[in-house]
């Protein structure tokens, strides 16, 4: 499946919230560094009470982002147009300790048990919500969940949304909390990670003097890694300087072998639903230096059941 590209769309915001990475130019390495989000203190405050851990990592990115892009003024409110803004959020794990406590509350009380303030954070959008209530965004709202590839599959719904004239701008949010739950789930200690990314149609974006910081490119999502990397558009005319990988993609030696590699996970630890739109960022961190070549992104391989693709230029 590849998106459109009858509209560019570009990358005008970002924002962070994840430990050992202190601003996104930091994730092309070596990580991890001092500083980034200490979960003790910035989890806290009036706005994250009632809010399940993913929705709190969620808007603490998520303001980051929107003051990157200018979107917002000095009381933090936003200041684009709000009815032409959509949210769109990556997560596998966001909410799941939330719905594992009130399956278990229910088996050992009943549904009497379960507390009103607590059920909102059982529904699978309950992350996107938060930010769009946050924001006063009235523009299409909704949550991929969609394995290993998710966090692309995200960038490439927001820019689709863009494309065809249902938004000018999207907030698009990759996060995955660090609990119990989710721990039990993956079979290893999961991480912290929240990051969000602001679209914006480049013409939205030039209207107000919006810094562009890297460009959408070819997206494509397949059964395999090599036809994702061809239907994205990735060719020998087309140079790729850095290439942002995960496990499946830092295994294959034969695709594009003379490009640098990064592997955020392998640093960081599991990012699942976060990873794609984390990569995103350290695309536009490697832009923005004037590097030579694209950034392609990629996630996926023989052990899921697909791989996806996302070439980002400056």
């Amino acid at each position: 499946m590849s998106t459109p590209s009858a509209r560019k769309v570009v990358v005008t915001g970002i924002g962070l919230a994840l430990p050992g990475v202190a601003k996104y130019g930091d994730l092309l390495g070596p990580l991890p560094v001092e500083g980034g989000l200490d979960p003790a203190t910035g989890l806290r405050g009036r706005e994250m009470r009632h809010k399940d851990r993913a929705s709190r990592l969620a808007l603490r990115a998520a303001e980051s982002a929107l003051h990157h892009a200018g979107l917002t003024d000095d009381k933090a409110t936003f200041t684009g147009v709000a009815d032409a803004t959509t949210v769109v959020v990556s997560t596998n794990l966001g909410n799941v300790d939330s719905v594992c406590e009130a399956t278990d509350t229910i088996a050992r009380t009943g549904v009497r048990g379960l507390s009103p303030l607590g059920l909102p954070q059982t529904s699978s959008n309950v992350i996107a919500g938060w930010v769009a209530i946050r924001y006063g965004l009235r523009g299409p709202n909704l949550t991929v969940c969609n394995g290993t590839t998710s966090g692309l599959d995200a960038l490439a719904w927001a820019r689709n949304l863009i494309v065809a004239g249902r938004a000018e701008a999207a907030v698009v949010v990759g996060v995955e909390p660090a609990n119990e739950v989710a721990t039990r789930l993956l079979g290893e200690q999961s991480t912290d990670a929240a990051v969000a990314i602001v679209l914006e149609s480049a013409d939205e974006a030039a209207s107000r003097g919006a810094r562009p910081r890297a460009t959408i490119g070819g997206y494509a999502r397949t059964r395999d890694l090599a036809a994702a990397l061809t239907s994205a558009g990735v060719t020998e005319k087309r140079s790729v300087g850095l290439w942002l990988v995960d496990e499946a993609g830092a295994g294959a030696g034969q695709l594009l072998a003379a490009t640098r590699r990064i592997d955020l996970e392998s640093q960081l630890g599991p990012l699942s639903g976060a990873l794609g739109i984390l990569q995103c960022a350290a695309a536009a961190a490697h832009l923005e230096r004037d590097a030579t070549g694209n950034v392609l992104a990629t996630a996926g391989g023989p052990r899921h059941d697909a791989a996806a693709a996302l070439l980002l230029t400056p």
